[in-house]
């Protein structure tokens, strides 16, 4: 018999069964199955132990199921992909029950009159009012701490970047890593510390300032990464036609990453539009609309929201104002967000065929 007979007898390790497309979600459904029947009959309600021993279930399901149809290979190749799904899930489920939560509670009392009212006069234990001084004071704050932040923490990133060598730049990275892990109330604290020494008052100003502390950093590393993405090869054909270095920042660096940096923004205006503790320390809330953020105490949602929750001594309207404030914030990042990919990807560099 010839090595070529003996060798095509011979099964190939590599070769086997193949699970059709639906595999998988056959497995993760018969894993529930099984799941919610063996908890019923154990007596477990909890729908989170549910979940996880399904997630386990199949994890175990695949791999068996694809050991004996196909081969060890590609059972341990499923099982990583099972991993992956399942880790995705228990990142979006949380995500999705508080967003659906938040609509359902905060749907109640969000309407025309709420977004356009304030409170005033209005107990936080008594029905009506509204959010409008909070989505003012929110917009002006956060507002203020982006135009002070954006370009500082962008133009700190250019010089660590293009310019950075010694002793200087590395200690601005070290100050930058350390700002990164600050609390929001030391933040708030460090402002507040300001306003008593100089003898200032609260105002929205001075929350934005705090605000300002709790961005930068993020702005610095964001606009960092996505500038040593750009490849040196652009920066190295406009030197070599003669462009000076800062025209070649200005004009081939920042439009190739501009689409980085913005969405590096939107995050940190996200992490900020939420604090509620430098807010508290140093803008102090305010019932009213005020609509200049350097003079007086300012609302803002956040705050609004945590006023409304722990004065409202548990009373039904001040906790709908609540979770109406909680959804009409998420809104507002959303939004936030959705604005800032439309303009990277109007400023993002056109590529011709």
């Amino acid at each position: 018999m010839s090595h070529a007979a003996v060798t095509a007898k011979r099964p190939n390790s590599l070769q086997g069964g193949q699970l059709p497309k639906w595999a998988p979600l056959a497995i993760a459904a018969g894993s529930l199955a099984v799941s919610v029947g063996l908890c019923l009959a154990t007596g477990i309600e909890s729908k989170i132990q549910w979940g996880l021993i399904a997630a386990i279930l199949y994890i175990v399901g695949t791999y068996v199921i694809s050991a004996r149809v196909e081969n060890r290979r590609q059972a341990k190749d499923r099982i990583a992909t099972s991993l992956v799904w399942v880790a995705f899930l228990l990142a979006v489920v949380p995500l999705a029950s508080l967003i659906w939560a938040t609509v359902v509670r905060g749907i109640k009392v969000l309407d025309g009159y709420f977004l356009s009212h304030s409170m005033g006069v209005v107990g936080n234990s008594e029905p009506g009012g509204g959010v409008y001084a909070a989505i003012i004071g929110t917009l002006e704050q956060v507002g203020i701490a982006t135009l002070i932040a954006a370009p500082i923490g962008v133009l700190t990133a250019i010089y660590l970047v293009e310019y950075g060598r010694g002793a200087l730049a590395r200690a601005v990275t070290f100050f930058v890593d350390v700002m990164t892990g600050i609390p929001s109330i030391v933040a708030g604290l460090f402002i507040l510390s300001i306003l008593l020494a100089f003898n200032l008052n609260f105002s929205g100003f001075a929350g934005a300032l705090a605000l300002t502390i709790l961005m930068l950093p993020i702005v610095v590393r964001s606009t960092e990464e996505m500038l040593k993405l750009v490849p040196n090869e652009l920066r190295e054909a406009s030197l070599a036609l003669g462009v000076p270095k800062w025209r070649t920042i200005l004009k081939v660096v920042l439009p190739t990453a501009i689409g980085g940096i913005t969405t590096g923004i939107m995050l940190a205006v996200a992490r900020i539009a939420g604090e509620t503790a430098p807010v508290l320390l140093v803008v102090f809330g305010n019932p009213f609309i005020n609509n200049n953020p350097f003079e007086g105490p300012q609302a803002s949602l956040p705050l609004y929201i945590y006023q409304q929750y722990s004065l409202s001594a548990g009373s039904d309207a001040g906790i709908d104002r609540a979770w109406a404030a909680a959804l009409t914030l998420i809104v507002f990042v959303m939004i936030l967000n959705l604005a800032a990919r439309a303009l990277a990807r109007w400023k993002a560099p056109k590529t011709g065929r």
